[in-house]
Order: structure tokens, then C-alpha cells, then sequence
């Protein structure tokens, strides 16, 4: 059995794969996933699910979606185990050894720059990649709204981002620089404000013997800053300018840090 949150919230047992059409009861779910081990409040649940303004029978509510996810996760895998415990204060679900898409994102993402840092950049990129793989798309398909469930959204986002960015660093270091010129393009039109991308897509444009390029990707970067921000490109932006610009023989060897 295993739990997949980084998308939409489905349990995989064998081949099968078991998904709620429920809005509310997936919210539900996903609160006592984030919380696993450990009792989630009732109060935290109606935060989730219905924010500042629960209805006024809440509670009875949150029993039957409770009940209703015994069921479905006692058909999804989980048999006669007692997953979902209730407590005083609320309920706590036990994963009793059940897989989890978030512990397997880490982990890769934790071997990846492990790897990255000791120079095995191959193995480092299989690490990434694996990493990404299990992000499926925006957690929840976008639903979360309560404070629990939208800083774990927002921190998959960050982490998916990050890992990218560790993704292009080992192609680039593997001399594999002309493979990722398209994704950093789409990179830098999506998030035009993640200056990150802007100084990959400068270097391996440069590695490419498209020096112009390079430069015009810096132009549209500051422009762009500028204008939403107000702010100047980071100094290390801009020390990748200035390189680019005196054809630093260093850029052949390392990314401008």
C-alpha cells in the first residue's frame, strides 16, 4: 500500500490505484497524511476544510468523512488494520508501514546533492530525476486552501523547483549543457522571477557558442527585475555578465557561482 499526495491524492495497492471524488474528503485525508503519527486537532480539520467559517454542524461532518475514509482505505489496502484512530482531541492516521510519494522525494532529492557534492554528478542526475518523477503535478490539483495543506503545496512547489535547478547543474556538469537550453527557456518565461534560471540558461547558451544569446537572456533578466521588482539582478548575475562578456576562460571549466 502506498500514499501518493504530491498531485492528486490517490493509495496504490498492487496494480491497482484507488482515488476520492470528494473534495472534502480528500482535504480530510490529506490533513492526516501531512500529520501521520500524530493526532491532527479537530479544530486543524476545520481549518482546512472550511477555513475561518466551518458550518454549524461541522463536527458531524468530519465523523462521517472519517468514516467514509475507513472504508476506502480498508478497500484500498489497508484490510482490518486500524488506520484512522480517534482521540480526544482529534484523530490520528497510522501509516503501519504504508509507502509515502513525499518520503520517496526526499530521500532522492537527499542522495542527489550527496552525490552532486561529491562530484558523482551521473548518479546525482539519476537521483534527480527519480526525484521529479514523483511529482505528478500540484498537490491536491491545486484544492488546497488551509494553512496545513497550502505550506506543504508551497513547499513541494519550492523543492520541485530547487531540484530542477540541481537536474540542469549535473547535465551542465556532465558537458550536456545543449540538452537543457529549451527547458531553461520555458523555465525562465514560467518564473521569470527565479534569477536561478536566467544564470543557467546564460551559461550553457554560452557553452554553446551562443554568446549574443547569453547576453540578451541577461538584458530581458534585469528588464524584468526591474520592472516588477524595482531591483538591480543579483551580483552574481551580474559577475556572470561580466564574464560572459570578457569570454572568462573559467566558464569553460565551472558555473558562475
Amino acid at each position: 500500500m502506498r500514499y501518493e499526495l504530491l498531485g492528486s491524492l490517490r493509495v496504490r495497492h498492487a496494480q491497482e490505484c484507488f482515488s476520492l471524488s470528494a473534495a472534502k474528503r480528500e482535504l480530510t485525508l490529506a490533513a492526516l497524511l501531512l500529520g501521520s503519527g500524530q493526532v491532527v486537532t479537530k479544530e486543524q480539520l476545520f481549518t482546512e476544510l472550511w477555513g475561518g467559517r466551518p458550518p454549524r454542524r461541522a463536527m458531524a461532518a468530519v465523523h462521517v468523512y472519517i468514516s467514509q475514509l475507513r472504508k476506502f482505505l480498508a478497500e484500498a489496502g489497508a484490510g482490518e488494520q486500524q488506520v484512522i484512530e480517534t482521540k480526544p482531541a482529534g484523530y490520528v492516521l497510522r501509516r503501519n508501514g504504508a509507502g509515502y510519494d513525499t518520503d520517496d522525494f526526499t530521500a532522492a532529492m537527499r542522495e542527489g546533492r550527496a552525490q552532486q557534492e561529491s562530484g558523482h554528478h551521473e548518479a546525482a542526475l539519476d537521483s534527480f530525476e527519480r526525484a521529479l518523477s514523483q511529482v505528478r503535478g500540484p498537490v491536491l490539483d491545486g484544492l488546497a486552501e488551509g494553512p496545513m495543506l497550502s505550506s506543504f503545496a508551497a513547499w513541494v512547489e519550492e523543492e520541485r523547483l530547487e531540484c530542477l535547478e540541481f537536474s540542469v547543474e549535473a547535465r551542465t556538469a556532465l558537458g550536456r549543457h545543449r540538452e537543457v537550453i529549451g527547458l531553461l527557456h520555458s523555465l525562465t518565461e514560467q518564473y521569470p522571477l527565479r534569477e536561478s534560471f536566467y544564470r543557467q540558461l546564460m551559461l550553457v547558451l554560452y557553452r554553446s557558442e551562443r554568446q549574443a544569446e547569453a547576453l540578451q537572456v541577461y538584458r530581458s533578466a534585469r528588464r524584468v527585475l526591474r520592472s516588477e521588482l524595482g531591483l538591480e539582478p543579483h551580483r552574481s548575475l551580474r559577475r556572470l555578465h561580466q564574464a560572459i562578456l570578457s569570454s572568462d576562460r573559467l566558464l569553460e571549466l565551472s558555473a558562475a557561482g
